[in-house]
């Protein structure tokens, strides 16, 4: 039978260090069991960190294709873009592999800084004509409902409870749940071996119902956040750390030599996708392009020099089906990777 123990951590050092982590979701902390004092937090040694071959993104970003004049009339969402002279882009600016701002030239680069900066390229022939306005998971609806940006690009998952109240281009990514282990570990090479193991997932995230499925016979701890949950793998209170695999590579291209990923992703498939105003033309607009960027090959290269080249996958995933209705329905959204505070 599955055991759940629910612990949360005590630790001052961690509320400094949470700023490190990518696509967690923080909250408070209390004491955990058998234990005094508060355990030093996971740190990300960001400076051995693989970096993004800035030279190589940003050749890309330029290759992007031009949407004519006729291509943007027929859309009103388009049109509106263009008339204002730049793309309002809701984001964030501290995602490893997905958006970070390099403060030495001040670019934000990633997968998803790529799609936005291909796509204010595609509408005003320029792609460094867009303005991000920094957004978390509370507030990435409402930047849209309340006009304040054109579109968000934040690791999105596409939920049916969202599409009450915006509409999703795409999906342009497709993650699912994986294994993280210390590097070195050998015991766990599957989601069958987390069978007699302590697992760590966080709290709020589907982790627990998914382990709750595949992985019945493991006691599962769940923590507040992804530092953590990493904390508590690296000290050995747990055996294994399960949640989505976007976070997983972020652990691993900031830790290099600490973590490895055991086995195969598996569970529900998280699709993510372009945020936009509710019911805006805008969704076949920005299909449009995302189908465009693909049919070109700068999808899968700009997935190579944001992620691949970086944690050292050579196997570039295939891009999930745009406009996929019962993709994005099935979608379960795992909150602790769609998004960074």
């Amino acid at each position: 039978m599955r055991k759940s123990i629910n612990k949360k951590l005590v630790s001052v050092l961690a509320a400094a260090a949470l700023s490190l982590s990518a696509f967690t979701a923080f909250g408070s902390s209390a004491e955990t069991e058998n234990t005094t004092e508060a355990a030093a937090p996971a740190a990300d040694d960001t400076k051995n960190a693989v970096a993004i071959d800035k030279d190589a993104f940003d050749k890309l970003i330029q290759s992007g294709p031009t949407a004519s004049d006729d291509e943007i009339a027929s859309s009103e969402w388009a049109s509106a873009v263009k008339k204002n002279g730049v793309l309002r882009v809701g984001g964030t600016r501290t995602s490893f592999l997905f958006s970070q701002l390099d403060e030495t030239d001040n670019q934000v680069r990633g997968f998803d800084a790529g799609l936005y900066q291909l796509l204010a390229k595609y509408i005003l022939g320029d792609s460094s004509k867009y303005e991000l306005t920094q957004v978390d998971s509370s507030t990435r609806e409402s930047v849209l409902t309340s006009d304040q940006v054109d579109a968000v690009f934040a690791t999105y998952s596409i939920t049916p409870d969202r599409e009450k109240v915006i509409s999703f281009a795409g999906p342009y990514y497709t993650s699912q749940q994986a294994i993280l282990v210390k590097e070195g570990n050998t015991d766990i090479k599957s989601v069958e071996d987390l069978s007699g193991k302590t697992v760590a997932t966080q709290a709020g995230s589907t982790g627990p119902d998914i382990l709750a499925q595949y992985a019945p016979d493991a006691t599962v701890q769940e923590f507040e956040n992804d530092i953590e949950a990493r904390t508590a793998l690296e000290q050995g209170r747990v055996d294994a750390y399960v949640t989505d695999y976007t976070l997983i590579l972020n652990a691993i291209v900031k830790n290099p030599d600490k973590y490895q990923v055991a086995g195969d992703t598996f569970g529900p498939e998280d699709n993510y996708g372009i945020g936009l105003p509710k019911d805006s033309d805008g969704v076949q607009f920005v299909n449009t392009f995302l189908k465009t960027i693909e049919d070109d090959g700068i999808w899968s290269d700009l997935w190579k020099v944001s992620l691949g080249d970086r944690t050292g996958i050579t196997t570039v995933p295939k891009a999930p089906v745009i406009g996929d209705a019962a993709a994005e329905t099935e979608a379960a959204g795992t909150e602790a990777a769609e998004t960074e505070a």
